[in-house]
């Protein structure tokens, strides 16, 4: 158990997880990225009497291996992604051993719904059957904290399970208390992260209505999400699951386990202005709360992946903050938006993208904004259009993750 007392421990990055629209194997998903492969589809949502063709960047994945097929009825796909994707984590970093990882390891994931299918499927029952008679274990699979519930369980870990549904900034505060946690002391190990699975037709029609989702694109599907580019028109539903595992540096060391990267800083904030727009006071709050906790300069970042959705208000007021928070040096940063690859996974975009930020870091690489072929002119910054950029003295990047409902949460990493 770690010591309560011992404060601003170092914390590092030792494995990831992933069930992503681009795979599951961290390296391979950061090479299709940095190529600037699209996995945005159109995808038929709804019933045959009742439904259109949806923008989606679905996952592929079979979760037989690793989860027997008796628990898969009381696991929503949610929670599936989530295990699956735990596992792979502890896998990768070398703690999963006998099936099981340390018994005081916490769990920190985000999740913006929950069971989304299985909370569609009771509402089916109910109306169109007209049964008060839903599967029993429809509490169970609904629950937003399932997914955290189920790693602990699964692997028998027994610290902290929290899970924060705080829309699209939930897996990056997830991901920030659980390196809060093991900074100060009270965790050495914590698995973190975020799932998201609402690619359903109830779900999506919402969305719709919303008016926040793009158009296809005359390029195809692919060209559809298209973050800073004069001609965005929304963002693209995503889904998968992304879990880091996270360790205090003696922990680490004690296993000889070399990091994927250092996570050195965090910060939130709250807009306190609308629940769907974004402000760009907010922003810089969070930003310079974070480059604080790091105790870096904003000279000393070289990256950014930004939360850059491809709203027309939303890209330019994250270009805006970015601006007040670096002044001149913003100008020299590479900005890139995944999003305009893996789609929006909401609960779990926070935590793919700081996923990706690390691997930019072990890379000296970092993925383009794909599609940004004709950038808006209030978006004139170096948004690395189309094509992966080479950064070999990258040493200090952010990830940006800004939620309908006004939060903000902002991660800081370092090469090591």
């Amino acid at each position: 158990m770690a010591d309560a007392g011992d404060r601003r421990r170092r914390v590092f990055v030792t494995g990831i997880g992933l069930v992503s629209p681009h795979g599951g194997d961290p390296d391979a998903v950061f090479e299709r990225l940095y190529r600037g492969e699209s996995a945005i589809r159109k995808v038929r949502s709804g019933t045959a009497e009742f439904g259109g063709d949806a923008l989606m960047a679905q996952v592929e994945f079979d979760p037989g291996d690793i989860i027997p097929k008796l628990q898969l009825v009381v696991m929503d796909r949610v929670s599936q992604m989530a295990v699956v994707a735990a596992d792979r984590a502890l896998a990768a970093s070398g703690l999963l051993a006998d099936d099981c990882g340390p018994a005081d390891m916490g769990v920190y994931m985000g999740c913006g719904l929950g069971g989304s299918q299985a909370l569609q499927d009771s509402y089916r029952i109910y109306f169109e059957r007209r049964s008060r008679k839903p599967k029993p274990a429809t509490v169970p699979l609904i629950m937003a904290n399932a997914p955290a519930g189920h790693i602990s369980l699964r692997y028998k870990l027994k610290g902290p399970s929290l899970t924060y549904s705080i829309a699209c900034a939930s897996s990056a505060v997830a991901i920030g208390e659980a390196f809060r946690a093991i900074r100060d002391g009270y965790l050495d190990h914590a698995l973190a992260g975020g799932t998201e699975s609402m690619l359903n037709d109830g779900s999506v029609s919402a969305w719709e209505v919303l008016g926040v989702l793009a158009k296809e694109h005359v390029d195809g599907p692919g060209a559809s999400s298209r973050p800073f580019a004069k001609d965005r028109t929304g963002f693209v539903l995503g889904e998968g699951a992304a879990v880091i595992t996270l360790e205090s540096e003696a922990a680490a060391q004690a296993r000889g386990r070399a990091p994927i990267a250092e996570l050195i800083g965090y910060a939130s904030s709250s807009d306190a202005h609308n629940l769907t727009q974004p402000y760009a006071d907010g922003q810089v709050r969070g930003m310079r709360a974070a480059l604080a906790d790091a105790n870096v300069a904003p000279e000393a970042v070289g990256y950014i992946n930004a939360h850059a959705t491809a709203t027309l208000a939303g890209d330019r007021i994250e270009i805006d903050a970015i601006k007040q928070v670096f002044g001149d040096h913003a100008r020299e940063l590479a900005i890139s938006a995944t999003k305009s690859m893996h789609g929006h996974l909401v609960g779990a975009a926070g935590a793919l993208e700081f996923a990706i930020t690390a691997l930019a870091l072990g890379h000296g690489r970092v993925p383009p904004t794909a599609n940004l072929t004709d950038p808006d002119p209030e978006c004139d910054l170096d948004c690395v259009p189309c094509t992966g950029r080479e950064i070999p003295e990258l040493a200090v990047a952010l990830s940006n993750s800004f939620a309908f409902g006004g939060s903000n949460a902002v991660l800081v990493a370092r090469r090591v």
